[in-house]
């Protein structure tokens, strides 16, 4: 049992460590070039080149700094990133969207050029409801109390959370790749450690997960690129997503995102359960992403909204703003009506 007195779904901790730790040798054998993650990996581009027409600022919010880009005109649309990404994951489809929405594309709390504000014993400074906290906060800053939401990944964790508590303040939501992080735990079998080793990886107690991953940080990349093809991301976006993972800051606060999901969110998860989803809701997910063959995900969603949920399985794995950018802009603009 972990300190927030919730069982891990096996029981046991290390039989979870154990399953994340023997999937290491076999997901090698992915067939991704290891070229793409080698350690002369492009050196940064400036954000200007990927975004442009971009304004970079920072916002400080209550409880950290938050980096990032804004452009266009038209309803206010925030794009959070996943993980062990940052706001750069959004390069192939946020300046598509700029002549009909006002776009801002933050890093959230802990990842990017955003501030690694301390975690404490409950891991509550990297929850999704603080991490949400900032979202409402920059927007609010830049004038926008009422907006639209497509999020992918842990971004979307956020941003479901952020739903629940703030529910005046979302307009429209869009959720990629995910489905409630309360029913993934509770029903997690081995299939679901092997496949999402990470989670339970990641969400180890300090300093396991930073001291294996902080010794070899392209490894780990390499480990994670089997959730997409490897033409998913550019030599531009790698560059980025390595330096979060080679960070021992960056690390360390995505390693506590994780393990939050493992304690405090699901406390709050568990108790919203009466709680939904008011606003209008559209799911995305990646029709080759494993975790979905047991799942009815528009039921599943259905089940957690008020109003009618719509959605699609997109031709992708997990990383479908990357994997299928045109589809993404195509379905972003039909629901958020751009």
């Amino acid at each position: 049992m972990n300190k927030a007195g919730i069982d891990h779904p096996a029981g046991n901790r290390r039989d979870f460590l154990s399953l994340s730790l023997a999937t290491l040798g076999a997901a090698l054998a992915a067939g991704y070039p290891a070229a793409a993650f080698a350690e002369d990996a492009p050196a940064l581009v400036p954000l200007d080149s990927l975004f442009p027409g971009f304004r970079q600022q920072r916002i400080q919010t209550s409880g950290a700094g938050i980096n990032l880009v804004t452009a266009g005109e038209g309803p206010p649309l925030l794009l959070p990133h996943g993980f062990p990404q940052c706001l750069v994951m959004w390069h192939k489809v946020a300046p598509a969207l700029t002549k009909n929405l006002s776009v801002v594309v933050p890093d959230l709390r802990g990842y990017g050029d955003s501030s690694k504000p301390p975690t404490d014993e409950n891991n509550a400074p990297y929850s999704k409801r603080a991490v949400g906290l900032d979202l409402v906060e920059i927007m609010q800053a830049l004038g926008h109390e009422r907006f639209n939401v497509c999020a992918h990944d842990r971004g979307a964790r956020v941003a479901h959370r952020m739903a629940l508590d703030h529910p005046e303040r979302i307009e429209r939501l869009m959720l990629i790749d995910i489905l409630p992080t309360l029913k993934l735990v509770r029903e997690a079998d081995a299939e679901f450690a092997m496949t999402y080793w990470h989670w339970f990886f990641l969400s180890q107690p300090a300093p396991l997960p930073e001291t294996l991953l902080g010794s070899h940080p392209d490894f780990f990349m390499k480990l994670l690129s089997r959730f997409g093809p490897p033409e998913t991301f550019s030599p531009e976006a790698i560059a980025y997503y390595r330096r979060t993972i080679a960070d021992p800051d960056t690390l360390h606060a995505a390693c506590e995102d994780y393990r939050a999901a493992m304690t405090i969110d699901v406390e709050h998860d568990e108790a919203d359960l009466d709680s939904r989803i008011e606003c209008p809701l559209h799911i995305l997910w990646g029709a080759h992403n494993p975790v979905y063959r047991k799942h009815d995900v528009i039921a599943v969603w259905q089940e957690r909204a008020r109003q009618t949920v719509s959605g699609k399985a997109m031709e992708s794995g997990h990383f479908v703003p990357e994997e299928v950018p045109a589809a993404t802009i195509r379905e972003i603009e039909e629901f958020f009506g751009a």
